[in-house]
C-alpha cells in the first residue's frame, strides 16, 4: 500500500496527470447534470448519436488540415443536437430512428474519409484513439485544459440558473407551455449544452463510450433516490467519483482511460442497484 501511495504521488507530480484529473472531473460533472434530463426525456442514446457526428466532423477537420478541429466539430455537433432534440410529433422520422440513422451514417462517412484522405501512417491507431479515447486525455495541453474549464463552468452556470425551467421541460412540456415556459427555447438550450458536453467528453472516453458517461451516473442515482434534485446531486457525485477513480486506476494499472472509467461507472451502477433494494429507490 505504501508503495502504491508513493507511486501515485510520483504520478501526480506530472502536469499531464493533473490536467487529466481536472478535465475528467469537469466533464464527468457536466455529463451527469444533463444525463438525468436526457434519460428522463427518453433521449439516452443521443450521446451515442452525437458522438458519432462529432467523429465524422473530426474526420472532415482532419481532411481539410485544421489544427484546431473544434472550429468544425463543435458547430456541426450543436446543429445536429438541435435537429435531434426537435424531432417530435410533426416529424416523419421519430427521435430514436433519427438518432440511429444519424449515428451510423456519421460513423461510416467519418471512417471512409479517414481512409480516403489518410494523413497518418497509423490510421488504425488514430481511429482507435478517437473511438475509445485511449490516451488523448493524457496528452492535453494547458490551452485545452483552460478551454474545457471555461466551457464546463458555462454549462454548470446555465444549468443552475435555469434549473427550474429545465425541470419543467423534462417532465411535462405541455404543462410547461401552459404556465408560460418557453419550451422551445429551453429545449434548444439543452441541445446546445448536450453538444458541448459530447465534444468535451470525446477526449475523455472517446466516441463509442460517451453514452455510458451520460447514462450510468443518472441510472445509478435513480436506483437510490426518487426526487429530481436528489437524483441530480447523487448523479453528479457518482460521476465525479467514478471519473476520478477511473483515471487513477488507468494511470497506475496502465489500462485505457475511457474503458476504465466506464468499467468503474458500471460497478457503481451495480452497487447502487443493490443499495436500492434496501432504500426503496427507483426500480
Amino acid at each position: 500500500m505504501a508503495e502504491l501511495i508513493s507511486q501515485l504521488q510520483l504520478y501526480l507530480g506530472y502536469p499531464f496527470v493533473r490536467y487529466a484529473l481536472i478535465v475528467g472531473v469537469l466533464i464527468a460533472l457536466c455529463s451527469s447534470l444533463l444525463g438525468v434530463t436526457l434519460v428522463l426525456k427518453r433521449f439516452s442514446f443521443i450521446g451515442d448519436g452525437l458522438s458519432h457526428v462529432a467523429f465524422g466532423a473530426m474526420a472532415i477537420a482532419g481532411v481539410v488540415g485544421l489544427t484546431n478541429k473544434m472550429i468544425i466539430v463543435l458547430p456541426v455537433t450543436i446543429v445536429c443536437a438541435v435537429l435531434l432534440l426537435r424531432t417530435g410529433q410533426n416529424t416523419k422520422i421519430k427521435g430514436d430512428a433519427s438518432v440511429a440513422m444519424l449515428s451510423v451514417s456519421s460513423l461510416a462517412f467519418g471512417y471512409l474519409l479517414m481512409n480516403l484522405f489518410a494523413s497518418s501512417s497509423n490510421l488504425a491507431g488514430d481511429v482507435c484513439s478517437t473511438l475509445f479515447g485511449s490516451t488523448s486525455i493524457l496528452t492535453l495541453s494547458k490551452t485545452e485544459v483552460w478551454l474545457c474549464t471555461v466551457l464546463s463552468v458555462v454549462v454548470v452556470v446555465f444549468y443552475t440558473l435555469f434549473y427550474h425551467q429545465i425541470f419543467n421541460v423534462t417532465f411535462d412540456e405541455t404543462f410547461a407551455r401552459a404556465v408560460g415556459t418557453r419550451v422551445d427555447a429551453y429545449n434548444l438550450l439543452i441541445a446546445v449544452i448536450t453538444a458541448v458536453i459530447i465534444v468535451l467528453a470525446m477526449n475523455l472516453v472517446g466516441s463509442l463510450l460517451i453514452s455510458a458517461l451520460i447514462i450510468f451516473p443518472a441510472l445509478s442515482a435513480m436506483r437510490i433516490f426518487k426526487s429530481f434534485f436528489s437524483v441530480t446531486i447523487c448523479s453528479a457525485v457518482i460521476s465525479v467519483g467514478c471519473a476520478f477513480l477511473g483515471i487513477l486506476i488507468a494511470i497506475l494499472a496502465g489500462t485505457p482511460v475511457g474503458s476504465t472509467i466506464v468499467a468503474v461507472d458500471a460497478a457503481a451502477f451495480g452497487i447502487c442497484s443493490f443499495m436500492g433494494l434496501f432504500t426503496g429507490g427507483s426500480k
